[in-house]
């Protein structure tokens, strides 16, 4: 098939910022090295090949909404600090992946002898401390964790404001999370929504109005990479005073500030994809059993393949407020997608994204094709068979020249031209094939 020649500069590049988002809430803390560090693996000059483990803790209380002077302190607490979230993020050569494990999966076999909430993963931290909780991610994933990174929210807090907060769509319903004796006040209204200081970090802890954890899960997954995008720019630079500072003051690690050092020359190629732990109920409890054959096909070294002509339905969400929607309609129908839709909604904030239930390969081909992220999650709005695309303003920068496919040229958008657009490298032509051909 001959393409026309304006396909040629469709793709542009997101990987800078993207590989960072997994890292922002603590990877970068690794520059400014601290304490006892487990000595890096990574050799210069070859590509990086390291795990790591990042979890949020939650600030500890030792009386009614009053922080305990000790944050590390285990006894005479209010509430335990658990790690509600935790990934493991995995760097092998140009792959980045980041999965991300549910608050109450059960670590190893289920034993109806023991108390159901120690065998949670949430709780290893706060029983055993930082260790325990990498031994448990081992036991979990089958995986070798390298080192760790903890964080507080207070330290989320401070980082999300300096990169300048947060945009974000809330579900319709809205979303109402009061807890008095927690100082939680949260109240927000469906639609678009700016947040910032406790708000954005409680809004990345809420489950009501997003399904359950695993609807948390993937707004954090978004969250994070709206973030990333932030880092590459002048107020991303700005923030890195706050964002290295974090170590003893919000941010426990054993990391070896080189392994990030020998990153940086890879991050120009470097692919992110995120996942969700595939997990099924045990009965009885609330606790969740890991579905190992799911998550060999989901997390597995060998990429899963691609047919040569793309099978799936691919539906487009054009947020990005300029009709950029019926541009990679054209874009990927030239490609051989023969079941494309387009769907417009109001114009967001948020990042562009690729997002799948379980068409793992499809959407990674698709998001490798135009450099998005590519997020992996239970609670995604798409069907087996389907792959989602989200673009939203972010996407006047990156995918700029899909305008001209569309046939409606780009205005200027000072919302885009400012500090938060995501500058990168010149785009890259289209590749003579469709995804998986020879």
């Amino acid at each position: 098939m001959t393409r026309p020649s304006r396909l040629g500069r469709l793709r542009a590049l997101q990987a800078f910022g993207l590989t960072l988002s997994c890292l922002s809430l603590g990877g970068f803390a690794l520059l400014s090295g601290a304490g006892r560090t487990v000595a890096s693996s990574v050799l210069p000059g070859t590509a990086p090949q390291f795990t790591v483990l990042i979890a949020g803790r939650d600030i500890v209380y030792c009386y009614y909404q009053q922080p305990c002077k000790d944050q590390d302190q285990r006894t005479g607490l209010v509430q335990p600090p658990n790690t509600d979230t935790v990934m493991l993020v995995k760097v092998d050569g140009a792959r980045v992946r980041v999965l991300n494990i549910p608050r109450d999966t059960n670590v190893g076999e289920f034993d109806r002898g023991e108390s159901v909430a120690a065998q949670k993963v949430n709780s290893q931290y706060f029983s055993g401390g930082p260790q325990a909780l990498k031994q448990a991610v081992e036991t979990i994933t089958g995986e070798r964790v390298d080192s760790y990174v903890i964080v507080r929210t207070d330290y989320v807090e401070r980082v999300i404001n300096a990169l300048g907060g947060l945009d974000v769509t809330v579900p319709e319903g809205g979303i109402e999370w009061i807890d008095r004796a927690a100082g939680v006040n949260l109240q927000l209204d469906a639609g678009p929504h700016h947040l910032e200081g406790p708000d954005a970090v409680l809004f990345l802890r809420v489950r009501k109005g997003f399904g359950d954890d695993y609807g948390r899960i993937d707004h954090q997954k978004q969250a994070l990479t709206q973030l990333a995008g932030r880092l590459k720019s002048a107020q991303g630079l700005a923030a890195l005073p706050t964002i290295l500072g974090g170590i003893g003051n919000g941010v426990e690690t054993n990391a070896d500030p080189n392994t990030l050092a020998a990153l940086r020359p890879f991050l120009p190629g470097l692919k992110l994809s995120f996942a969700t732990l595939p997990t099924d109920e045990i009965p009885g409890t609330f606790n969740l059993a890991v579905n190992r054959e799911r998550l060999a096909a989901l997390w597995g070294d060998a990429p899963a393949p691609v047919t040569d002509a793309p099978g799936v339905k691919v539906t487009v969400v054009d947020a990005s407020g300029a009709g950029l929607g019926e541009g990679l309609k054209t874009a990927l129908t030239a490609l051989g997608y023969a079941d494309v839709q387009v769907t417009v909604a109001p114009a967001s904030q948020e990042a562009s994204q690729v997002f799948t239930q379980q068409d793992v390969a499809q959407a990674g081909a698709l998001a490798d094709l135009l450099n998005l992220p590519r997020l992996q999650g239970e609670r995604f709005p798409v069907a087996a068979g389907e792959v989602g695309v989200l673009l939203t303003r972010d996407a006047q920068e990156n995918l700029k020249e899909l305008a001209a496919l569309a046939g409606t040229p780009l205005a200027a958008d000072p919302r885009v031209a400012d500090d938060t657009a995501l500058p990168g490298p010149s785009p890259e032509p289209l590749p003579t094939t469709a995804p998986g051909s020879n």
